[in-house]
């Protein structure tokens, strides 16, 4: 080979290394992907309902939140679904990058607008975390993984958290929770105890706490500020919410 086609080959090398470079850090340029799960089971009425689709949306354009989104220089993935019954989970927002204001404020539209599927199944937590880990394996790669379960019932069809947390991929992903504390039947008086005995999982998982569904944008707000704000190292965590 000359020297021409020496330095062609070099030049051929050097694109295809640059190339790479280049494209390397976009599979690793998003700090965590955030899944959102909402209660869509018989025990939340259509009015309870609307007050958390509009609540999520409310919280997600919150101020404080969105300092919290823009706060550093990597995007957090976001999506969303619904769940109820074993084989009743719908997906409100597929992954979505959010890298701009305009892309949060998207997001929230298409929450606040969407319309639940199911309004009369039971509460079957382990299926909706089944589906939850399936959407992060077809999901972005990250470099943290958060799924929040957000609910006004306890279990009561099908297996568990703990075996979800047993038969799925839950090795890298943190469940945080928020509960809606509105019980009205005495069964469901134990709610509190029951997210922090059996939903809460991986390390730093905490629990936020809804005084009601009318208290549930208030409480989203507060959660999400806390889950997608780039780490302060040195400061404090602070504790579960109002309860």
């Amino acid at each position: 080979m000359g020297q021409h086609g020496k330095h062609r080959a070099l030049v051929r090398f050097a694109t295809v290394a640059l190339a790479l470079l280049l494209a390397g850090p976009a599979s690793a340029a998003c700090r965590q992907a955030l899944l959102l799960a909402i209660d869509v089971s018989s025990s939340v009425d259509m009015v309870e309902d609307r007050l958390q689709r509009e609540g999520l949306a409310a919280a997600l354009i919150a101020p404080e939140v969105q300092d919290a989104f823009f706060g550093a220089a990597d995007p957090v993935a976001l999506a969303v679904y619904e769940w109820s019954g074993r084989y009743n989970q719908e997906i409100l927002l597929e992954w979505t990058m959010i890298d701009t204001p305009q892309s949060l404020i998207e997001a929230a539209e298409t929450i606040g607008r969407s319309k639940r599927r199911h309004n009369e199944f039971p509460t079957a937590m382990g299926y909706a975390l089944g589906f939850g880990a399936k959407m992060f394996q077809e999901g972005p790669r990250c470099a943290k993984y958060t799924l929040d379960m957000a609910g006004d019932g306890q279990n009561n069809e099908g297996f568990g958290p703990r075996l979800a947390y047993q038969e799925f991929p839950f090795d890298e992903i943190v469940v945080n929770g928020l509960v809606v504390n509105a019980a009205d039947f005495e069964a469901e008086t134990g709610l509190i105890a029951f997210y922090r005995r059996q939903v809460l999982h991986g390390p730093g998982a905490f629990l936020e706490i809804a005084q009601g569904f009318e208290d549930y944008e208030r409480a989203m707000r507060r959660k999400l500020e806390r889950e997608v704000a780039p780490p302060v190292f040195g400061g404090t965590m602070r504790g579960d919410g109002p309860g």
